[in-house]
């Protein structure tokens, strides 16, 4: 069971993580290296960022911290963290798996939504994705909300997929609701120093490339789980 569910998870993080990439070198990357021209004329020693990816993480850094360079060291810097972090997720949904296997290949396109909607639609929701030289709030209460906005949504789902009562049922939307209701941490003014309509495309973008990847994640590791445990494909 533990290498199937390694096997499983090595062989999806690669191939979600090289599409991840691909995606956001075409589609992602461009539009932050433009924010970044207005970024540079901006004489300010602490900055913060918040890029796209498999998690939307944030990143601090002054200017004296090292950053990988356009072109190659961007690419494979980008790559190595998108890996990490798809191998991470196609872990978690391995081991998921071996509690409620999929009985189709298509079963992983719900499990690979259900990652979305945990890990990127409900905490961009109220902390969308940001530009470089955008304004935020402390990144240490932004990380709190994010990791109570995800767990919140997994167990909100969980309670509304698997609740036999009409009443935990009920229950999962409304932890759905909580972190919404509580609110998620805001700068104390709202500031971006690139143009109004190149936030909009970024949001676009990462959204996009986020439902892709996770699709991707879940339609594969749901194939390759199942072709694991009984060695044949099933459509």
């Amino acid at each position: 069971m533990i290498k199937r569910i390694a096997q499983t998870a090595g062989f999806t993080g690669l191939l979600a993580a090289l599409l991840l990439t691909l995606l956001q070198s075409f589609w992602v990357s461009p539009l932050i290296l433009q924010a970044e021209t207005y970024e540079i004329t901006e004489p300010a020693a602490v900055e913060v960022h918040e890029h796209a990816g498999g998690a939307n993480a944030a990143h601090t850094h002054d200017a004296e911290a090292w950053e990988p360079q356009d072109g190659w060291q961007r690419v494979l810097s980008t790559t190595g963290g998108n890996l990490v972090v798809a191998v991470g997720f196609a872990l978690m949904l391995a081991g998921l798996y071996t509690l409620r296997a999929p009985t189709r290949t298509s079963q992983g396109l719900l499990w690979g939504l259900a990652g979305y909607a945990t890990f990127v639609l409900a905490p961009t929701l109220g902390l969308p994705p940001e530009l470089p030289g955008t304004a935020a709030a402390d990144l240490a209460q932004r990380q709190l909300w994010w990791i109570g906005t995800a767990a919140c949504t997994a167990v909100g789902i969980a309670l509304i997929v698997f609740g036999r009562h009409w009443l935990m049922k009920a229950l999962g939307v409304a932890t759905l609701a909580v972190p919404h209701l509580i609110g998620a941490p805001q700068p104390e003014v709202h500031s971006m120093l690139a143009p109004e309509a190149l936030e909009t495309q970024f949001k676009i973008a990462s959204q996009l490339t986020n439902v892709a990847f996770w699709l991707a994640l879940g339609l594969i590791s749901a194939w390759l789980f199942r072709r694991k445990s009984d060695g044949q494909y099933h459509a």
